[in-house]
């Protein structure tokens, strides 16, 4: 079921009216609610999958009262290997089991020898997957390390794992943010009901507005990129980092409202990430729940940045490398995620990856002329990583990439191709002038009436851009 769609309009709002006028004096029922919605939302995908995620939710649920109940450190150990054995194993063969055939297959060919014997199979990938598996992966590491208490009552975990805005592509919650929220009484006031109807109607507008309508130019330019000039290619590698963007960032800012509307607040996921003066800061307010997550189990355990500036270029290789195969199981993902390690490196051996922790231009309209220097850089860095991103394979994004850096690239595109560009330049205007702000449509103290044209306007946007053709977002194929 998409944010987007219609029949997730009739979800909520049945949902909506349940939770708060029909079970709004029973906690308990409240979350039994929360846990069936969940389910329904996650099975109109697919309903084979429900077994995936309920069989994730018991294993972790089970293993992290045992991890908390036994104070022998070997037991312990193994409780939370067989944890990451059956996670990490169930997300391996959804998502890797063929990569890796095909990869072998490829390997003994080189070689002369036919891997005739190997064969890939018709795996369906189950959505959501790469999210609450580490979502409750998370669960039980914290648990083992003393951080967290597990908890009782299998209701709220279920509800907790499945928890329907964010189940499919975050943020990827930490039980000790969410998980407590289950357990106590949730009120919603004017200004929740408030800023969660903003964040959704600003989360649509990314989407539906901005993402799906540059997703037609990305299209075009990437399936006919053999006959475009340099410059339409740069374009349309453009056009694309504002599309994910708009996509993935409208996707966490809908799921943060709907959830707000239900009494839960959820961590921040993105932080204005294009307004970024390096390649560090970029990814400290990029999906930023995951950005944390690799942090706090991965890069930290590798020994973080305890041993110098080697252990710090070692550590942050592994994790973007790491980062590439979490997004997909292809060589582009990996090449993507090890380009933008290796983007830090400079930053780290100058020892300035860590230089702008601050606000950008604060209690200023425009950014100094070093500061959008930077942003320019940054973005453009950052957007020469997408050809891997969204190119099919390798030879694809090499053929992109020779027909990018050709004399054509400093030509004028086709003025079909800059169709999109004031629509850009208002969104990200609009995005500058409340970057202060957790969400762009927040407009302050804005006389009412200005606020209302303003929403006027956003919601007009949104009908006229929808189609009848829901578009998915595109995390979901992570």
């Amino acid at each position: 079921m998409l944010f987007n769609s219609f029949e997730f309009i009739v979800f909520f709002i049945v949902c909506f009216y349940l939770y708060w006028f029909v079970f709004r004096k029973s906690l308990i029922k409240q979350n039994i609610l929360l846990l069936i919605a969940s389910y329904f939302f996650y099975g109109w995908w697919d309903w084979r999958f429900l077994s995936l995620i309920a069989f994730s939710s018991l294993v972790d649920y089970f293993l992290g009262n045992a991890i908390s109940n036994t104070n022998h450190k070997k037991k312990k150990k193994i409780l939370l290997s067989i944890s990451l054995v059956c996670n990490l194993g169930l997300l391996g063969f959804f998502k890797y089991y063929n990569f890796f055939v095909e990869s072998l297959i490829e390997s003994f060919n080189t070689i002369g020898y036919s891997g005739g014997s190997i064969h890939t199979l018709n795996i369906i990938l189950p959505v959501g997957i790469s999210f609450y598996t580490f979502q409750t992966i998370s669960y039980s590491i914290d648990i083992y390390r003393g951080h967290l208490k597990p908890d009782k009552n299998l209701i709220n975990f279920l509800a907790f794992v499945s928890f329907f805005p964010q189940l499919v592509a975050g943020p990827i919650e930490r039980a000790s943010n969410l998980l407590p929220q289950f357990r106590k009484e949730r009120k919603i006031s004017f200004q929740d009901g408030k800023e969660g109807f903003q964040m959704i109607l600003w989360g649509l507008f990314k989407k539906i507005v901005i993402a799906d309508f540059l997703g037609n130019y990305v299209v075009e330019i990437f399936d006919n990129h053999a006959a475009m000039s340099g410059s339409e290619l740069f374009l349309g590698l453009a056009f694309f980092a504002v599309q994910i963007y708009c996509d993935f960032s409208g996707y966490s800012d809908i799921a943060i409202g709907v959830a707000r509307l239900f009494g839960f607040k959820l961590m921040r996921n993105f932080a204005y990430p294009y307004f970024a003066r390096d390649i560090a800061e970029h990814w400290r307010k990029w999906h930023i729940s995951l950005s944390t997550w690799f942090k706090d189990y991965l890069y930290i355990p590798l020994g973080g940045s305890r041993g110098g500036k080697r252990m710090i270029i070692r550590n942050t290789i592994i994790i973007f490398t790491v980062s590439g195969f979490w997004h997909g199981a292809n060589w582009t993902y990996i090449i993507w995620g090890l380009v933008n390690g290796l983007y830090f490196l400079p930053l780290i051996l100058t020892g300035i990856h860590r230089n702008h922790m601050g606000p950008i231009a604060e209690g200023k309209f425009f950014p100094s002329l070093k500061d959008f220097s930077l942003i320019a850089l940054t973005f453009v860095l950052k957007t020469l990583t997408y050809v891997f991103f969204r190119a099919e394979n390798i030879q694809q994004s090499w053929s992109y990439s020779k027909g990018m850096w050709s004399t054509s690239l400093f030509s004028i595109p086709n003025i079909h191709f800059l169709a999109p560009m004031p629509l850009i330049i208002l969104f990200f205007t609009i995005e500058w002038w409340n970057r202060d702000k957790q969400c762009a449509m927040d407009l302050g103290n804005t006389p009412i009436f200005i606020k209302r044209s303003v929403y006027l306007v956003v919601f007009s946007m949104i009908i006229i851009f929808t189609s009848n053709d829901y578009n998915e977002f595109i995390y979901f194929q992570f």
